[in-house]
């Protein structure tokens, strides 16, 4: 059997290292001298943009060693270590990583040319659709709390119902609160007959039944809702009802809405005197003065402005936006000088077409109203919005 050569106990385990071209012993290699201070890194043109808290720093490193599995299972935890950048994770926004695209126009040759194109062309939205996507946002400025928005005229056929119909179903469709029509018109109104009726219940029965209703799932039973989401209470049809219904009804009919929704959108009848009426418009945080294209329309609506001004309710007045509804080409009177009385008296004036699906007096459905009809209740909603701040 062979055996390795042993090795002597006074061999040494390790040879010292001995440059090439020198001999004896090792010496030790002289200190290298400090090194110079390094320049300052000056920051890059694009971290220069960024504030301090965003900018590249190094992040000192831990002395405390770290954990063992088993003092990791005995749930020994480590102090956290302060860090010299400010960032967290709430920092990655689409806003500031993501780079900006320019959204896909939603119609006319733009859109044709974005769809044939395969999205590879896209010149974005055109200066019309814009306007629209601004009017959009104007009818989304949020409601702190409840508002209140009544819906006036002293001349009856004037389109004040329609008005509160279609207000309404602009800013269910649009906004992502909830939204309810009240039929504040004692003279039997038809508020009620523009929707689907899911319920019969009515204003009168909603009252009655008060103390029951803590609950949004509670009222919904005394509400119709429009594939806009947009809710209405009823009316009952006989006046000798509603008319018994006085100011103390209708201020608690809206106080327990206000409990339950953020948008309420009164239609009221067209005596300003009345009791009904009177109890709506110490409620309303706005109005809505309506008018046809027509002298003695204006003549009424301009009056009702003086009336409101004189009894104490000039704040309503000055945050006013009066509708003229059904404008049609042609005819003998000048809209453009009726839209400019009301300009000097009110906050906005928004010209209303005439449209054939809402002179037909039944259940609305958006769909089927011309862009025109529907771009003008889209600027009354903006303009209405527009107060909810004040």
């Amino acid at each position: 059997m062979t055996q390795s050569p042993r090795v002597s106990s006074n061999a040494p385990v390790e040879e010292a290292f001995v440059p090439l071209g020198r001999s004896g012993s090792p010496r030790q290699s002289p200190p290298s001298p400090p090194r110079p201070s390094e320049p300052r890194r000056e920051a890059r043109p694009s971290e220069e943009r960024l504030p301090e808290r965003y900018r590249n720093e190094p992040v000192p490193r831990s002395d405390t060693p770290p954990l063992t599995r088993v003092q990791r299972q005995r749930g020994v935890t480590v102090p956290a270590q302060p860090y010299a950048s400010m960032a967290t994770a709430a920092d990655f926004t689409a806003e500031r990583y993501l780079r900006e695209q320019s959204p896909a126009p939603r119609n006319g040759w733009r859109r044709v040319l974005f769809w044939l194109t395969g999205g590879r062309v896209n010149l974005g939205p055109s200066p019309t659709e814009l306007a629209e996507r601004e009017l959009i946002a104007r009818a989304k400025t949020p409601v702190p709390g409840c508002r209140s928005i009544a819906v006036i005229s002293r001349k009856g056929g004037v389109g004040k119902t329609t008005t509160t119909l279609m207000l309404g179903h602009t800013f269910a469709s649009l906004r992502g609160d909830r939204v309810v029509a009240l039929d504040g018109n004692p003279d039997a109104g038809s508020l009620g007959y523009r929707v689907r009726r899911e319920t019969a219940a009515t204003i009168t029965n909603l009252l009655a039944d008060e103390q029951m209703i803590t609950r949004y799932a509670d009222i919904r039973a005394y509400t119709s809702q429009a594939p806009t989401r947009l809710e209405v209470v009823a009316s009952d049809d006989d006046p000798r009802i509603t008319k018994a219904l006085g100011e103390s009804d209708y201020r608690r009919a809206i106080a327990l809405l206000e409990r339950h929704y953020n948008l309420i959108t009164l239609d009221t009848g067209t005596g300003v005197l009345e009791s009904a009426n009177r109890g709506i418009l110490q409620l309303a945080d706005q109005i809505v003065v309506v008018m046809s294209p027509s002298l003695d329309s204006a003549r009424a609506a301009s009056s009702t402005l003086d009336w409101l001004n004189e009894n104490g309710h000039a704040e309503l007045v000055h945050g006013a936006v009066a509708v003229i509804n059904a404008v049609q080409e042609g005819g003998q009177v000048e809209v453009g000088r009726i839209k400019e009385h009301f300009a000097g008296r009110c906050r906005a004036v928004v010209q209303v077409p005439w449209d054939p699906h809402l002179a037909a007096g039944a259940e609305t459905d958006v769909t089927r109203l011309r862009p025109t009809t529907r771009h003008a209740y889209l600027e009354v909603a903006a303009a209405v919005a527009d107060g909810f701040a004040t």
